[in-house]
């Protein structure tokens, strides 16, 4: 059992029987933490700036980093050590605080004119990766899952807080703050011609079905309970699978040229590009920065489908980039799944057999030699190198047909760890992917 404090101190947590204990600890706390999970960024300012404070009983400790190379916000909320996954009162108090204290600071510096407006949260906090950790002697937690800190004297005592040390810390370290006012002026122009965009998006998903995008072969059912989508890559594949599915509950979108990496593009770019307009649209996920509603989402399932080659995993990993960057909701909530299409068949005579994996494949061969079965003798080997190579018979035994295929359900049990690999994974930064 993997015990983990979120301030970066030893906690004493006996395992039950059969169970190991692991400590981890950052000696520097939430800064170090903040340097491990920053480290392959583009950094604002070279140090985190931190908080640590206690008032009435509440200790509250914050570290904040900017990056010159992130156009979305990472917010981390602990309470007590466990990890606030729908955020709460000491996120929402952090939020006002960072919010309303760089807007009076940049205009008493000049870095915002008479005439300009008022920078929003999310412009303040574009590029902002932020750990808020708090200790309540008496924490209440909401909804479902009790993921959501709910003591309301918190918000107002991190809110105290946090502007007070950040007006301090700003003060002393101008060059930080004018760095964050000018990437916070420069997120207000974008979400200009964001907003422009938007609208645009957001008629055309006001007119649902008659607007929807002209690839998209749609289900006819509505249960969310059953209707999936598949993401395919490429026209060739996109045709096998329209002919494969079943039209009942199964839609294909299939996806035509590169995808846009996401992790390095505006908002404004986002809703410019008309694959991921026609995404957004076609699975109903919404305006980015909306409050996710899954009565919204036109599907159960979103299933991306790639070749099972470099390529393949390379569109994978900037459609999964999308979906994380664009709507995390999607996964705490199960909604995004991999289809995993076979390496190969194996021909057998009367009966042939799909391997998933290169494991599956030497299995068969070990037990076809102890049949006398070797070196080609009694069999074949077919390698599938694209979705586009199987009959619309194959792709549905293999692949689409929900009693035989196999699928991975993705989840994100650790959104700093997941942001991070994100990050190192479609940054510029090319060494540490090779590493």
């Amino acid at each position: 059992e993997k015990q983990t404090s979120a301030s970066g101190q030893d906690d004493e947590v006996e395992p039950t029987a059969g169970m190991q204990k692991q400590t981890f600890r950052y000696e520097g706390g939430l800064v170090e933490y903040m340097k491990y999970l920053t480290k392959q960024n583009e950094l604002l300012h070279p140090e985190p700036i931190s908080v640590r404070r206690t008032v009435d009983g509440v200790q509250v400790e914050l570290a904040m980093q900017w990056m010159a190379d992130s156009y979305s916000d990472t917010l981390l909320g602990y309470a007590n050590c466990i990890r606030t996954v729908d955020g709460g009162t000491h996120i929402d108090g952090m939020k006002v605080a960072l919010t309303r204290t760089v807007n009076t600071l940049a205009r008493n510096f000049k870095h915002l004119k008479e005439a300009d407006s008022n920078f929003s949260g999310e412009n303040v906090r574009e590029g902002l990766s932020c750990i808020v950790s708090v200790k309540v002697p008496n924490p209440e937690f909401e909804g479902q899952t009790k993921t959501r800190l709910g003591n309301p004297e918190v918000r107002k005592i991190v809110d105290s807080v946090v502007a007070e040390e950040l007006s301090d810390a700003f003060i002393t370290h101008q060059d930080v703050l004018a760095a964050i006012a000018s990437k916070a002026l420069q997120a207000m122009k974008a979400a200009e011609a964001a907003k422009r965009a938007r609208e645009l998006v957001r008629r055309k998903s006001v007119l649902r079905s008659s607007m929807l995008p002209g690839k998209l072969a749609d289900c006819s059912s509505t249960d969310m309970e059953r209707t999936e989508i598949f993401l395919v890559e490429g026209d060739s594949a996109g045709g096998s699978a329209k002919q494969a599915r079943d039209r009942k509950f199964q839609a294909i979108l299939p996806l035509r040229g590169k995808i846009l990496n996401v992790e390095r593009k505006d908002e404004s770019s986002i809703y410019k590009n008309a694959q991921v307009a026609d995404m957004i649209i076609a699975l109903g996920l919404g305006l980015r920065h909306e409050e996710f509603s899954a009565a919204k989402l036109r599907y159960g399932k979103i299933i991306i489908l790639t070749d099972a080659d470099v390529d393949g995993a390379h569109i994978r990993t900037l459609l999964l980039t999308f979906l994380f960057r664009y709507q995390f909701d999607l996964f705490t909530h199960g909604h995004v799944y991999v289809g995993v299409p076979p390496l190969y068949k194996v021909d057998m005579g009367r009966r042939s057999e799909y391997c998933y994996s290169e494991q599956d494949l030497q299995e068969l061969m070990t037990t076809l030699a102890k049949k006398g079965k070797s070196n080609g003798k009694g069999y074949t080997i077919q390698r599938f190198k694209g979705l586009g190579e199987m009959m619309p018979q194959q792709l549905w035994e293999t692949t689409m047909d929900p009693t035989t295929r196999h699928l991975k359900r993705l989840t994100v049990e650790d959104a700093a760890e997941a942001h991070a690999t994100f990050t190192m994974l479609m940054s510029d930064k090319v060494g540490p992917r090779r590493e």
